[in-house]
C-alpha cells in the first residue's frame, strides 16, 4: 500500500503519513497513533494474503452460545437469510457459536482454513472476537455495529427506540419503565441512547424514568413488576420480544390489565408476541433481510466486487392495543 492510498484512508496528507512512519516531524499523538494502528493492521492483512491457499466457497456464522437457551427469532431469522443469499451466490454456510471471552471456535475456522469470510451476528462491547480477526486480517462482516473498520449491516435501533418512544409520549405517556438486557450489547446500548433522547426532546428528565439492565431472572420477575408498577409507571418499553414475552405473561398471570394498569410495548417484534391479547405495539424490522444483506456484502468484497462496507436497515413502529394503539 502506497502513502497516498494510505493518506486517502485515513483522511490525512501524504506528508502527515510519512511522518508518522519515520517518526520525525511534529504531529498529534492522536493522528500518530491512528496511523501507526492502520499500518500494523495492513502488515497483519499483507501476512495473511501471502498464504497461498484456494477459496473454500465456505462462509462461517458465529452464533453467540446463549441463543440455544435464550435466542429467540431474531437469530433464526438471520440465519435463514444469510443461508438464502449464499446459496444463490453459490456459497455454504458453516454454523457454530462463541462467547464473548472464547474465541478458540473461530480461532479454527481460521487456522484450519474452512472458510473464506466470518459473519458474526452479535455486537458486543470490546468485542474480543472483532479483535482477533481485524488483527489477523481476516475478512468479517457484523449484524450490528462496532467502531472497527469492517462490513457491517444493522437497524437503526437508536431511532427505533427514539422515535417509539416520542410515539408513546404523544399517546399521553410521561412514566416510563425501559427493561433491557445487558449493556455489553451493542443493540441496548443504542436502545438506551434512543430512549433517552426522545424524553429529552419531548422535555421529561431521564431522571424520573426507570431502567431496568440485566439478565431477566425469571425468580425475580414477579417482585421487578412488583417495583415497576408501586412507582407508578404508565408504560413499560421492553428491549426485544424475549424481554417482553416474559412481561407480559407475568402480568397477565398476575391479573394486571393491559394496557388500563400498565401499557407494555417491544423495541422488537417477532412472531413470539402473536400468542397475546391484546396484541402488543412494537418495532418490526426484518432480520431475514438483514441476513441478506450481510451475506450479500461479505460474497461481493470475498469476490472483488462491488460492496458497501456499512448498510443501515429500515424498520416500521407497529402501534397496537397495549398501548392502546390502533390495531
Amino acid at each position: 500500500m502506497t502513502l497516498e492510498e494510505m493518506a486517502k484512508e485515513l483522511g490525512v496528507s501524504k506528508s502527515t503519513v510519512s511522518r508518522a512512519l519515520s517518526g520525525k516531524g511534529r504531529i498529534g499523538n492522536e493522528t500518530r497513533k491512528k496511523i501507526m494502528d492502520y499500518a500494523k493492521r495492513q502488515e497483519c492483512r499483507i501476512e495473511y494474503e501471502k498464504v497461498t491457499r484456494l477459496p473454500t466457497k465456505n462462509l462461517g456464522v458465529i452464533l453467540p452460545a446463549d441463543v440455544y437457551l435464550n435466542g429467540g427469532p431474531y437469530f433464526q431469522e438471520c440465519i435463514l437469510g444469510i443461508c438464502e443469499t449464499a446459496t444463490l451466490m453459490d456459497y455454504d454456510v458453516l454454523i457454530t457459536s462463541g462467547t464473548a471471552n472464547d474465541v478458540s471456535g473461530i480461532r479454527a475456522l481460521v487456522e484450519k482454513e474452512k472458510v473464506d469470510g466470518i459473519i458474526l451476528t452479535r455486537s458486543l462491547n470490546d468485542d474480543r472476537a472483532v479483535q482477533y480477526l481485524t488483527k489477523v486480517g481476516f475478512p468479517v462482516g457484523l449484524t450490528g455495529i462496532c467502531d472497527e473498520d469492517i462490513i457491517q449491516v444493522d437497524t437503526d435501533n437508536e431511532g427505533a427506540a427514539e422515535r417509539l418512544t416520542t410515539i408513546l409520549i404523544g399517546s399521553g405517556y410521561r412514566k416510563f419503565a425501559l427493561i433491557v438486557d445487558t449493556m455489553d450489547y451493542r443493540v441496548n446500548r443504542s436502545r438506551h441512547s434512543g430512549f433517552s433522547r426522545a424524553l429529552l426532546k419531548n422535555g421529561l428528565t431521564p431522571e424520573n424514568q426507570f431502567i431496568y439492565a440485566g439478565m431477566l431472572n425469571p425468580e425475580l420477575l414477579d417482585s421487578l413488576i412488583g417495583d415497576v408498577l408501586s412507582k407508578k409507571v404508565e408504560c413499560i418499553i421492553c428491549g426485544d420480544d424475549i424481554i417482553c414475552t416474559k412481561i407480559m405473561s407475568s402480568l397477565q398471570s398476575q391479573g394486571y390489565r393491559i394496557p388500563r394498569d400498565v401499557a407494555v410495548a417491544s423495541l422488537y417484534n417477532s412472531h413470539n408476541l402473536d400468542c397475546f391479547t391484546p396484541s402488543v405495539t412494537a418495532v418490526n424490522v426484518s432480520a431475514r433481510q438483514v441476513g441478506n444483506m450481510i451475506a450479500r456484502q461479505m460474497i461481493g468484497f470475498l469476490l472483488g466486487k462491488d460492496y458497501r462496507k456499512k448498510t443501515i436497515m429500515d424498520f416500521e413502529i407497529l402501534l397496537r392495543k397495549s398501548t392502546n394503539g390502533i390495531v
